[in-house]
């Protein structure tokens, strides 16, 4: 988890303000509690109170950053071990979405949109506010909005909640051990997949394709739009020029009439 953070700048924040850097990272690790805790009222600092949490996401954290020749860094980038820990991330991702939905039955009785909601905020939270994360680290990047462009773990982790709600209610015929195995299996499946082939392609790609053409119609994206203005505007642009070489050519001859 912490790891991931290396892309995104917080190399130059460990080095300028390791406060900022440790709470950024712990907001990654722990953004699903705080955003769950805010969405039903709760402390959004509860997760400090779990004392080994914090300690072990502060040593890995410290690790990460500040170990002698990045050792425990180059130690994690070794492929099965990646491999591994992602796993295992995707298994604390379930449990997570589990307890949200639970958690959010316990506080609102049958409440459907409140289930799913808390269920992807404590699945999915370290994504969705990544804005504010960034912001620790003094940077500022709105179009990295999760709900503007969601990625794969956002979008899995909302189809989650979606399924574990409906189980919860009993609208799902399927035990909830049954739709946990198969649900971390296909986390795990696809997460692995998509490691070893490196492709960031999502698999949901060709059904949001269909859906999205089904519900919402066809709409031309920002660049193909762009291409036509670029295109119209160079479509204008010759024609005005071959208006003035024709003028510019009528003055000629007619010079020409009066020389003769």
């Amino acid at each position: 988890m912490v790891t991931s953070l290396l892309v995104q700048g917080a190399v130059e924040v460990s080095v300028r303000s390791p406060v900022a850097c440790w709470f950024s990272a712990m907001l990654y690790c722990f953004g699903g509690s705080v955003l769950s805790s805010l969405m039903l009222a709760e402390p959004p600092v509860a997760f400090l109170a779990k004392g080994t949490n914090i300690l072990l996401a502060s040593s890995v954290w410290y690790l990460v950053f500040y170990c002698p020749q990045d050792i425990f860094y180059r130690c994690f980038a070794f492929l099965p071990l990646r491999l591994l820990v992602a796993g295992m991330k995707e298994v604390t991702r379930t449990w997570k979405i589990t307890a949200g939905v639970a958690h959010a039955d316990s506080r609102f009785k049958d409440a459907w949109l409140v289930m799913v909601a808390v269920g992807w905020a404590r699945g999915a939270g370290g994504g969705l506010i990544s804005n504010f994360e960034q912001l620790v680290r003094g940077v500022w990047k709105p179009e990295t909005n999760e709900l503007l462009k969601m990625s794969y773990p956002v979008k899995v982790t909302l189809i989650g909640a979606v399924l574990f709600t409906l189980q919860h209610s009993q609208y799902l015929p399927i035990a909830r051990h049954n739709l946990v195995f198969l649900y971390t299996i296909f986390l795990v499946v696809s997460k692995v997949t998509m490691m070893l082939t490196r492709s960031a392609a999502s698999p949901f790609a060709p059904f949001e394709a269909a859906l999205g053409h089904m519900f919402f119609g066809l709409q031309k994206t920002p660049s193909k739009v762009k291409g036509e203005g670029a295109t119209s505007s160079n479509g204008s642009s010759v024609c005005d020029r071959s208006s003035s070489e024709q003028h510019h050519d009528g003055v000629k001859k007619r010079q020409a009439k009066k020389t003769d």
